[in-house]
């Protein structure tokens, strides 16, 4: 489709604003502008329907599918976004004095309180952004309690291959060294390289359990045990807590830092940039550390690693969560967990006899699918069959992650998809395989129903065209 600059016509438009009411006074004349601005001119239905086009060229989970792996795409309910536009939490100010705001504090201490009781730690704050910002608050917890014992030796972060690539990019930030150690061929960290890793220089070890490849590891006591016994701390990268809210705990498998994905778990706006919501958890032996400011009656310590965004971070976003949280209840998440496990397990089974699993099941929330021998065999590649998905309405699944599967396609279809819309999802995702061995040139040339076809993905990253040449 067309830019909106690429439609201006000269001397077309529309009047949008009223007619001044006031007296004009215009600046000294050095702060007036030497040239005209350079904006479309267009009339409003020009405009209503560029903007209406524009809107049908995004996809999201209300528009089909959206099985983005390691990402937790599911339904948002509409109550949630009701609650956030209630006047009350929507047309306040954060240095508004604190007796004028007494509701909204009560919503951020409640929602504190039951995220400490679904992950088990003793205390929370909501102020990081998002999933990276709450892996970079969570070591610098590390970092700070570290440090204020004086055992400045403990300088690297232990990570497996298979992590999120946030996790090493965060511990570098914190300004830790990150080693990496592999997994094994069964999809769990190796105890014996872990127990290598591990020593007086470790500071933590950062991990997701469930792991990258949808599956819980068995050894996860075992593992936290080594780092504890190590002297380092344990951090649970709540990336992946959808599928055992209510079953299962960080703090019960001994993890003393953890970050969650409001807009992933507790079904907030996900994509496009945000808004999202990062909270960190910690045990008792890092609550002085934490970001100030806090809701808390008692006065701040001055051993805080200080903020990490202004005031309280991402509000609504809170209120949306806390409001899922109410609605369903302890027995509604135990039950939305186990149903993102019974569709992950269900979508698994049904495919795994046409695309190879690497790791065996049973999987958690999500699993990994590899089409090596199928690129091998015919020349198409995860990401050709990603293209071709575009052409059924679906979004493709995560491609080549984690990267210890080549090829690899990870799928996650959460909870909130019903059996008929993964049968339909199965069922084409046979048939471009059965396409891929009869007719690989007609995949080649997918998507063909969508407004870009196929780009050139390294000249896009390597010169990207940020702004309109006149």
């Amino acid at each position: 489709m067309e830019l909106i600059f690429e439609k201006s016509k000269d001397k077309r438009g529309c009047d949008i604003l009223p007619s001044c009411d006031v007296p004009v006074v215009e600046p000294d004349g050095k702060y007036l502008r030497r040239k005209e601005l350079h904006l479309p001119r267009m009339s409003e239905t020009d405009i209503s329907r560029h903007y209406t086009e524009l809107a049908g060229c995004t996809y999201g989970i209300n528009n089909g599918f959206y099985p983005l792996g390691s990402c937790t795409m599911k339904y948002n309910p509409k109550v949630n976004e009701e609650t956030a536009n209630l006047p009350g939490f929507l047309n306040i100010h954060p240095l508004q004095t604190a007796h004028t705001v007494q509701g909204c504090l009560e919503v951020m201490k409640l929602a504190e309180e039951y995220l400490c009781e679904i992950t088990g730690m003793d205390y929370m704050s909501l102020q990081p952004a998002a999933g990276a910002h709450g892996e970079f608050t969570g070591l610098k917890l590390i970092r700070a309690y570290h440090r204020d014992r004086k055992d400045d030796k403990r300088t690297k972060i232990i990570v497996p291959d298979s992590a999120h690539g946030t996790n090493p990019a965060s511990a570098a930030m914190a300004g830790f060294s990150v080693i990496n150690i592999p997994s094994t061929k069964e999809g769990y960290v190796d105890l014996e390289e872990l127990r290598k890793a591990a020593g007086e220089d470790t500071a933590g070890f950062m991990l997701t359990n469930p792991n990258t490849v949808g599956l819980f590891d068995r050894n996860i006591l075992e593992i936290t045990k080594i780092i504890h016994d190590a002297g380092g701390l344990a951090y649970y990268d709540g990336a992946n807590l959808n599928p055992i809210m209510g079953i299962a705990r960080p703090a019960d498998m001994g993890f003393d830092v953890v970050h969650l994905n409001l807009h992933k778990t507790f079904s907030t706006p996900h994509g496009g940039g945000g808004p999202g919501s990062g909270p960190v958890g910690c045990r008792a032996i890092l609550e002085k550390y934490l970001p100030a400011p806090r809701i808390q009656k008692k006065e701040e310590t001055n051993e805080s690693i200080g903020r990490v965004k202004e005031f309280y971070g991402n509000f609504l976003v809170v209120v949306k969560a806390l409001t899922y949280i109410l609605t369903l209840g302890g027995d509604g998440l135990k039950k939305a967990s186990e149903n993102a496990v019974l569709n992950a397990n269900y979508m698994m089974n049904q495919l795994k006899n046409t695309y190879p699993v690497p790791f065996e099941g049973p999987c958690m929330h999500e699993f990994v699918m590899s089409l090596e021998e199928l690129k091998k065999e015919t020349g198409i590649s995860a990401l050709d069959i990603a293209k071709v998905l575009l052409d059924y309405g679906i979004h493709p699944p995560t491609m080549y992650f984690p990267l210890i599967v080549h090829e690899a396609l990870m799928l996650e279809p959460t909870e909130t998809e019903s059996r008929e819309t993964m049968d339909r999802v199965i069922a084409i995702f046979k048939k471009v395989y059965e396409e891929a061995q009869t007719n690989p040139q007609g995949l080649w040339d997918s998507p063909k129903n969508t407004p870009v076809g196929r780009p050139d993905e390294v000249t896009a990253a390597r010169n990207p065209i940020l702004r309109y040449t006149f």
